[in-house]
């Protein structure tokens, strides 16, 4: 096995003993972080932090309290993340969906880089995992929240398409433009005379 395998071997399998750490799935907004905090209150289950798609617990979660939790999570659209490998894929799609749609710093980054920072794994390991689990390459899912949040600042109406294009790490409107017309069938100026309607929500993506 190469030296990279085994480290991503390494790292899934450590990920057993972080019990204290449960990952839950279609948490991609402040308002889901609100939802599972009211959940984890009212199960009476304290915790240490929460972000998206994660909740560090002060102790290991007893089993009748983790079968409540995953009871409560789901019935509010939710659900618990067991397997490890299905926990690195949600740990990248949340990176992605809270750098694009939470972050106030700008997307001028190298998304490789970046991914393989947050999890200590190498980029060409976590991209294949990618693909092989989902439908879709992980470039193609990044290029796919870049355009919700375009569609989103256009609804917005508060920034012009050169300024969209500045934020999202675009080197240009016109190839903002082209990307955005390949994937959605429609130029940005197209799509905001057609707005409110169809829009994914990012649970859905």
């Amino acid at each position: 096995m190469q030296l990279d395998n085994w480290v991503a071997y390494y790292t899934i399998w450590n990920w057993n003993y972080m019990s204290n750490i449960i990952h839950i799935k279609n948490m991609v907004c402040p308002r889901c972080i609100a939802a599972v905090s009211n959940i984890l209150k009212d199960l009476e289950i304290p915790y240490v932090s929460i972000k998206l798609g994660e909740v560090e617990l002060p102790t290991t979660l007893a089993l009748k309290k983790k079968l409540a939790l995953s009871i409560g999570l789901q019935e509010s659209g939710f659900s618990l993340i067991n397997d490890r490998k299905s926990q690195l894929i949600e740990r990248m799609k949340t990176l992605v969906v809270d750098k694009i749609h939470h972050s106030s710093d700008g997307l001028n980054i190298k998304w490789a880089d970046y991914i393989s920072e947050k999890l200590h794994l190498e980029y060409k390991y976590l991209s294949s995992l990618f693909s092989s689990v989902e439908s879709i390459t992980f470039e193609q899912y990044i290029i796919n929240q870049k355009n919700e949040r375009v569609k989103e600042l256009l609804v917005y109406d508060e920034l012009t398409l050169s300024e969209i294009a500045y934020q999202l790490g675009y080197s240009s409107v016109a190839y903002l433009s082209n990307q955005f017309k390949k994937v959605t069938g429609m130029t940005p100026s197209q799509f905001k005379k057609s707005i409110d309607k169809n829009r994914k929500s990012l649970d859905e993506i």
